[in-house]
């Protein structure tokens, strides 16, 4: 047991995490409706959307390290993480009403460059949230398990947020007039979330230890990510995850109305994979102190890969298998959120071992380019593939159509998820390993003053 400063009160788990409500509330509701939003409302081409998606991740390349990098090296009176969130929240809230309410009046090509710079400016701006916030949880507690507790909460209310998507997505598809349906969920949601991010800016401190602890070469702090042998493996799991798993989002309305038949199902299939996600995360908690993190994220990655191959075999009607496979899927999942950047954590102390740096926003920021890399990729895979299969929005698909939904819903989420399985059997990164890093890292810092 460590000493009570390396404990966390619970309010303070949750006042950190509060943001993230609104944080997944918006990205979940682009991630999971947009496209279908702009083919079938907006009337732009699928493909067109991918390669929207597709030139952000692009963007991404150059924001997100610099976003990382950056934040590390800001050393204000407030801190060097609450700044950059709460400077990136009127950003954030004008980029998503300007997604989700663009002018009727708008020609096909204003609409495109409208949408272009609309979807450039959010993925920016959530970034500059994103990557600081996540980097904050690092330094919230140096122990073990209590960082599982940290990032588990956090699973329950970004999912929070994703699960309020849904009634909003609900409402998008079933209302007759959907951009006024729009206008009022955008308005809700951008003063939620500024009113979540103040919140957690007067409430959080930050670790004044950690002021002035980041890398001052840009290049050797990426380098020093590369040159760390359980990052490199945790990034080609995280990518390959993170390919299968975006499907579930981008997928599961296309699924629901032209494989199943069951549009209006569309939001129960997701809520049967993200409340058993949400509910399961105290028991994943618990059971990760007894079988490890490790063994815990494996499973995870097994269970959601047969889960997803399952669905191969989804047809119309068959609403009972798509929805308990959905439950599968959520667990493994559950598992996966909870403890995934838990370990990712624990790979940033040993950094610190080696370096004698803390460069959380660095390495949190190569993790988010990661993952909106792998979401951007399975977009623009998914709208080319639509294309070139002949989709054809509203109306009845060809066989060749369904074949490749269910090819990318399913078969294309499998192997990526065992891949990934197979390449973290190489992770050997414990806890006997992190206590003996913990000890050399406490002979020399200074006393958590938290």
């Amino acid at each position: 047991m460590l000493p009570p400063p390396h404990r966390l009160r619970f309010s303070r788990i949750i006042n950190y995490n509060l943001p993230t409500v609104g944080a997944g509330f918006m990205f979940f509701l682009i991630t999971l409706y947009l496209l279908k939003f702009s083919t079938d409302v907006l009337l732009i081409s699928p493909a067109v959307m991918g390669l929207i998606f597709g030139v952000s991740r692009i963007w991404d390349a150059i924001t997100d390290p610099l976003v990382g990098y950056l934040s590390d090296r800001t050393n204000l009176k407030s801190g060097r993480r609450r700044p950059w969130m709460l400077l990136s929240v009127p950003f954030i809230c004008g980029a998503f009403y300007m997604i989700w309410n663009p002018s009727p009046d708008l020609s096909a090509t204003s609409l495109i460059v409208w949408m272009s710079i609309a979807v450039l400016l959010f993925y920016t701006a959530m970034t500059a949230f994103v990557v600081p916030h996540t980097s904050l949880g690092a330094e919230l507690t140096t122990y073990y398990h209590e960082r599982t507790k940290v990032f588990g909460v956090r699973h329950i209310t970004w999912n929070v947020g994703s699960l309020l998507a849904l009634i909003a997505m609900h409402q998008l598809i079933v209302d007759s007039q959907p951009r006024q349906i729009a206008f009022y969920v955008t308005l809700v949601a951008i003063l939620a979330m500024a009113a979540l991010v103040c919140w957690m800016f007067i409430t959080v401190r930050e670790r004044p230890d950690y002021q002035g602890r980041g890398e001052v070469n840009l290049f050797r702090a990426f380098t020093d990510v590369m040159k760390n042998k359980y990052a490199v493996i945790l990034l080609g799991v995280f990518l390959i995850e993170s390919l299968g798993g975006a499907t579930i989002g981008i997928l599961t309305p296309y699924i629901a109305e032209y494989i199943v038949g069951t549009p209006e199902l569309t939001v129960m299939y997701i809520a049967a994979y993200l409340i058993p996600s949400v509910c399961s995360v105290p028991l994943w908690v618990r059971l990760s102190r007894r079988v490890g993190k490790k063994n815990m994220w494996l499973f995870s990655m097994l269970v959601t890969a047969f889960g997803f191959g399952g669905m191969f075999f989804v047809e119309e009607g068959t609403v009972a298998l798509i929805t308990s496979l959905a439950v599968v899927c959520g667990l493994g999942a559950g598992s996966g959120a909870v403890v995934a950047p838990s370990i990712q954590t624990d790979v940033i102390d040993y950094d610190e071992y080696c370096s004698g740096k803390r460069k959380e926003g660095v390495y949190f920021a190569t993790w988010n380019f990661v993952f909106k890399s792998a979401t951007g990729t399975t977009l623009v895979l998914t709208g080319m593939v639509l294309s070139m299969s002949g989709f054809v929005p509203n109306q009845e698909q060809t066989e060749t159509v369904k074949l490749a939904l269910l090819t990318l819903y399913a078969i294309f989420p499998l192997v990526c998820y065992l891949t990934g399985a197979l390449i973290f059997t190489r992770f050997k990164f414990d806890e006997s390993l992190y206590r003996k890093i913990r000890l050399a890292l406490d002979k020399s810092e200074y006393a958590d003053p938290l």
